[in-house]
């Protein structure tokens, strides 16, 4: 009876802290809904055309760079791909993805600041979901534009992999993500799914269902923009 208590106690305390990393990815997952809903729901933000025609959208809720000298920042959030060989059906289950980088400069103070990313081609959505990529180096990336009647074929957007929004809340203005890289978070995924799975699998063939936590930010996008508008992938 003691082997058997003693055991179930260690069993126990190697499960808590699989829980609680589990319930972390629970709530980043809710962030990213609530952070993404805002965000686009923000009149004369991101234009309509823009978010029709992209083929996945990253989410950092809460990114923090702090800097004295050298500034860094860190983030964890999710990142969602139409299904499909064309893009073109309904968003998948999310793959839980991370961002690292630094800046030099002079900087005093720190920051938090909501990040929406959007991947407008495929190239740079299986860059991405395979391994880190460095923005503006490994994939072209640059500011979006803003407003709904916002000119959207400009260069910029028209050569851009990746367009970037931002929301701060700090003491900064005009963050840019720049030399930061972004790379599928493994060990988040392991916890949110409760087994290994890569990024790749998650979202391209479905290796598991949306999470509840995921629902809201799952069925905006579905609701928002149910349709991948760019050439050649319409349904």
């Amino acid at each position: 009876m003691k082997k058997i208590f003693a055991y179930a106690l260690a069993f126990a305390m190697l499960a808590m802290p699989l829980q609680a990393n589990d319930k972390k990815q629970r709530e980043r997952l809710e962030n990213c809904g609530t952070v993404l809903q805002e965000i686009m729901d923000i009149p004369d933000d991101i234009p309509q055309d823009l978010i029709d025609k992209a083929d996945c959208i990253i989410v950092y809720p809460s990114v923090v760079k702090a800097a004295f000298i050298f500034g860094a920042s860190y983030g964890r959030g999710a990142m969602t791909c139409r299904t499909g060989e064309k893009f073109n059906g309904p968003w998948s289950a999310p793959t839980m993805m991370a961002l690292e980088g630094g800046s030099f400069g002079f900087q005093i103070g720190g920051q938090a600041t909501d990040f929406v990313l959007l991947v407008m081609n495929e190239r740079g959505a299986r860059s991405i979901l395979k391994s880190k990529v460095k923005l503006g180096a490994d994939a072209s990336a640059a500011a979006g534009p803003k407003g709904r009647t916002a000119e959207a074929s400009t260069d910029v957007t028209l050569r851009a992999e990746i367009l970037s929004y931002s929301r701060a809340r700090g003491l900064f203005a005009g963050v840019s993500l720049a030399g930061s890289t972004v790379r599928p978070d493994n060990n988040a995924n392991s916890a949110l799914y409760h087994k290994d799975v890569s990024a790749e699998d998650i979202v391209f063939k479905g290796a598991v269902p949306v999470p509840p936590s995921a629902q809201k930010m799952i069925s905006y996008l579905n609701k928002k923009t149910p349709k991948n508008l760019s050439s050649g992938k319409e349904i």
